[in-house]
């Protein structure tokens, strides 16, 4: 081989590596590029949570952001989806949930975003009337996962109709009832099918979404209402990995708007309220 070819050869194989390289550097630098076109996918149970995203949804997209709604009719399916990748956020839960369910499934690496709003879980009765006292020996069906079960509790015993070992305690258990003066019967069901239950106990704890999916009012139906001082807020949750995500920013902005507030308390007025300082 000639000095010439051998020379000429040398050259075009640098050619092409920097080429390469450079292409190479591109793609990596454009994969981490977020695409503000691409809708974000956010998690949600039907009902009020759902409504409210739709209007979030709207506020958003003013703001440069796309959402899409997802529903997902149960508790447990919303995190799976989060900690598989499939949605982006979810706004279904509150702290003491997430946390149970990381507790439950350490390989999910979810996290607090921000907070939403309170989704009131109070008392309802087929059998009694708003201000009736609840009688000695009634049934009483609350959800029977541990944090909605435990708030439940702690309800009632923040309404003196029973005593638990800490009233402050979010993972207070059935276990942790130290006096049932009433001797009330608790029965634990799934938190979906505690409105359908109401015909065979004489009360039951129901989440606001299943209330409202029901037909309950819970600005008036209920025979004890948690208050807006609740330990329970609601929250929007993501991967760890995505909670420096710029979306997430805009989002929060969007969701914490005066827009979404007045929204939220015109919409559901005295039956969910808001999370955040306005």
């Amino acid at each position: 081989m000639n000095k010439f070819l051998k020379y000429a050869l040398v050259g075009a194989l640098a050619a092409f590596t920097l080429v390469a390289v450079g292409c190479g550097g591109g793609d990596k630098k454009a994969d981490n590029k977020i695409d503000m076109n691409k809708p974000v996918i956010v998690g949600v149970n039907p009902g009020p949570h759902a409504i409210i995203m739709d209007n979030v949804k709207k506020i958003a997209e003013k703001k440069g952001l796309k959402i899409e709604v997802k529903e997902f009719s149960d508790f447990v399916t919303p995190n799976s989806a989060l900690a598989a990748g499939e949605i982006w956020a979810n706004s279904f839960q509150h702290e003491p949930f997430l946390k149970a369910t990381m507790k439950k499934e350490p390989s999910f690496k979810l996290a607090n975003a921000f907070s939403t709003a309170l989704f009131p879980i109070n008392i309802y009765s087929k059998k009694l009337k708003p201000g009736d006292k609840i009688p000695d020996g009634a049934k009483i069906a609350i959800p029977n996962d541990p944090t909605n079960g435990g708030r439940s509790i702690l309800l009632l015993a923040a309404n003196g109709l029973l005593k638990v070992k800490n009233p402050k305690d979010i993972t207070t258990t059935v276990n942790d009832i130290t006096e049932n003066p009433h001797n009330f019967q608790i029965i634990e069901l799934e938190a979906a099918a505690i409105p359908r239950s109401l015909d065979d106990v004489t009360c039951a704890a129901i989440n606001t979404t299943y209330a409202l999916n029901a037909g309950l009012n819970p600005a008036t139906d209920p025979i004890v209402k948690e208050t807006a001082d609740s330990l329970y807020v609601n929250i929007v949750a993501v991967q760890e990995k995505d909670l420096n995500d710029p979306r997430l920013k805009i989002f929060k902005e969007a969701y914490q708007s005066k827009e979404n507030g007045d929204f939220i308390k015109t919409k559901f007025p005295g039956s969910v309220y808001l999370g955040w300082k306005e």
